[in-house]
């Protein structure tokens, strides 16, 4: 489907946003300057009579983005969470698209049920309620099961989302190669492998079965987090386009108002929202990578409930150890060694220098450190971080953007419940454990006896490897090929935590 033909697809994108009237409203967002308001115009108002019309009775910048399809609202989605980006109005408006999108018939959704898994719906449930959320990919029914009398919660998927989806990703493919063409310098940020990464991202979320997967494993990594809860997965009543699980009742966490007339702590929710993702991607590196407030939940008695298991992220322990070695070394200010970490990884090349490096980490964190997301200037810190990347040649990871949009959408939940949270002091006992536990003394001894274990079971086999590598040496040919353990880089996400906003930059420059 990839081709020209999805021009046509870019162009509507400016044309809807024109004709819906969102395009003055993101542009004024963005605080734009001249040269691209002018050019974004350019785009949008000839063709505006291409664009989607939308929903009327919703604001401008949700209806343009919800008329576009699924993936421009997931893009909503990260924004809604982002008031210090996008400002609190436009933040508000936007939060309409994490659960509560048009939703397709109950008959629909009912008769994907019995198709999917060749069960009546009314044999097996007294009730089934009309959709009680309807997000981007799926909608959510109350169920009552006949036989037993527990509620469930019934996800369904979309009609025709995979088809949509697809539609979109391969606009984004284009788009990304025209970025390549016409801007040389953006190469370094590799745009065709981020929508890559994203296309199988959404892949996966489209199949309900590795959902039901991903929330069995992370409740099993969870179970003894206090604070925190997850409904139990149906697998009985779970397929690819359906999924069943028990129902969590509580108080979405977006709703400050009821929050507060409910008699919760806002700031100690806003803290343990982000210890938690820390602690899930560094403790077990397996963390849920979609921690925005429509999936977030307050039960009655205080705990946070994690809802959507369809994106979750994974991080491998070698990784987890120079990212937190990163972190702790901006929360104790010390960028010399957040440099030498840097350049020992291989993730800055070696022609570059380690102090000028050091100093420029600090011109970056030193500014924001302690303070709130009030005080900071978003527009002058990304114009200085994209010269700092660009100037010591870092390139974008695509397999840590997950763990990069995490960030940004966790640190953007929890200020929308205490806009003046310390980021710094709430990251650090979380990060100072896994250093206690993961770079040690006593993780050097484990990794020895994991080292003595896999020499035990190839150790037969290294006398040949040895001889066919000093033979390869000896007549001048490549050594043979074995597996190695690529490094990844954490440049994206060493500021994913270390002050106040500082994720967004990362977030948008990657």
């Amino acid at each position: 489907m990839r081709g020209p033909h999805n021009i046509l697809r870019l162009i509507r994108t400016g044309a809807t946003l024109e004709r819906t009237g969102a395009m003055g409203v993101v542009l004024d967002a963005f605080d734009a300057p001249k040269p691209l308001r002018l050019a974004a115009r350019l785009l949008g108002w000839p063709f505006k009579w291409l664009g989607y019309y939308g929903d009327p009775n919703m604001p401008p910048a949700p209806r343009a983005l919800t008329a576009l399809g699924p993936a421009y609202i997931k893009f909503g989605q990260v924004l809604s969470t982002r008031p210090d980006v996008v400002g609190d109005e436009m933040a508000t408006q936007l939060r309409v698209l994490q659960d509560k999108l048009p939703p397709f018939p109950v008959s629909e959704a009912k008769r994907t049920f019995e198709t999917e898994l060749g069960v009546s719906v009314d044999s097996l449930f007294s009730e089934f309620s009309e959709p009680v959320a309807a997000a981007s990919i799926a909608q959510v029914h109350q169920a009552r099961l006949t036989e037993s009398g527990e509620t469930v919660a019934v996800k369904v998927l979309r009609p025709n989302v995979e088809r949509n989806f697809q539609r979109d990703v391969d606009a984004f493919y284009l788009a990304a190669s025209m970025i390549e063409l016409l801007s040389p310098s953006s190469r370094r940020l590799r745009p065709m492998d981020v929508i890559k990464h994203f296309e199988g991202v959404v892949k996966g979320e489209l199949d309900l079965r590795l959902e039901s997967a991903a929330a069995s494993e992370f409740a099993a990594n969870t179970s003894n987090d206090p604070g925190f809860q997850l409904p139990e997965v149906k697998w009985e009543l779970s397929g690819r386009r359906v999924m069943t699980l028990g129902w969590a009742e509580g108080i979405p966490l977006g709703d400050n108002d009821a929050l507060d007339a409910a008699g919760h702590d806002r700031v100690a929710l806003s803290e343990r929202v982000l210890q938690l993702f820390l602690q899930h991607a560094l403790r077990d590196g397996y963390f849920h990578a979609d921690m925005h407030q429509g999936n977030l939940k307050v039960a009655p008695n205080g705990d946070i409930i994690a809802l959507d298991f369809g994106i979750m992220g994974h991080i491998d322990e070698y990784t987890r150890r120079v990212y937190a070695e990163i972190l702790f070394g901006f929360i104790r200010r010390d960028y010399k060694r957040v440099a030498e970490v840097h350049f020992e990884a291989g993730y800055v090349p070696n022609d570059r220098d380690v102090d000028e490096f050091a100093r420029a980490l600090r011109a970056v964190g030193e500014p924001i450190f302690g303070m709130d997301a009030t005080r900071i200037s978003m527009g002058r810190l990304l114009s200085y971080l994209f010269e700092v990347t660009e100037r010591f040649g870092m390139e974008t990871r695509t397999e840590l953007i997950l763990l990069q949009r995490t960030m940004v959408v966790v640190e953007g939940v929890a200020r929308s419940l205490d806009p003046k949270m310390n980021i710094w002091n709430v990251a650090k006992p979380i990060v100072e454990d896994y250093i206690k536990t993961s770079i040690g003394p006593r993780a050097f001894a484990k990794d020895l006896g994991k080292t003595a274990l896999v020499l035990a079971r190839f150790g037969p086999r290294l006398p040949d490897l040895m001889e066919q590598v000093l033979i390869a040496q000896a007549q001048g040919k490549p050594e043979p090929k074995t597996s190695t353990f690529k490094t990844k880089s954490v440049w994206a996400v060493t500021g994913a935590v270390a002050g106040g906003g500082l994720a967004a930059l990362f977030q948008s420059l990657f």
